[in-house]
């Protein structure tokens, strides 16, 4: 956590990073834990892309992520949820705590984050959560694309 928190202070970012007693396994339980609305949650999902490894941010009432429809607009034959071992190798963390900030890894973003003045998500630490403003979000990933109006 000490990268994560180095990039926020040298970047002067306005930003929170919340302990917690208990892992958080899901945007609805996260949403409950704070008392905010589901879609304030932020999972860091990681792809696995013929091109290597992409990190996706959504929103946690986006639902089902539609792969199909992420591989069209890529313009990649094959595209898969990265297997725990493989985010572990590319994140350096386990799923479920996957940092919300992952400079390096190709980023796409959901657009209806920026609903939201806070997201919250992980920082690579379980029971730790970041509450991050989704402008410094997107400028501290390398986003390639986003996904929704």
């Amino acid at each position: 956590m000490d990268k994560l928190i180095s990039i926020l202070q040298n970047n002067k970012i306005d930003y929170e990073i919340i302990k917690h007693s208990k892992q958080i396994h899901s945007a609805q339980e996260g949403a409950d834990y704070f008392g905010i609305h589901i879609g304030q949650t932020a999972p860091t999902l990681i792809l696995k892309i013929e091109k290597g490894y992409y990190s996706l941010i959504i929103s946690g009432d986006y639902g089902r992520v539609d792969l199909e429809s992420i591989k069209k607009l890529l313009e990649v034959e094959q595209i898969k949820l990265a297997k725990p071992i493989e985010v572990e190798q590319v994140t350096g963390c386990k799923i479920g705590s996957i940092p919300l900030i992952n400079q390096g890894t190709p980023t796409i973003f959901d657009r209806q984050l920026f609903r939201f003045s806070y997201v919250y998500g992980g920082t690579g630490v379980p029971q730790t959560t970041l509450k991050i403003q989704p402008k410094d979000l997107e400028k501290l990933n390398d986003i390639i694309m986003y996904l929704r109006e």
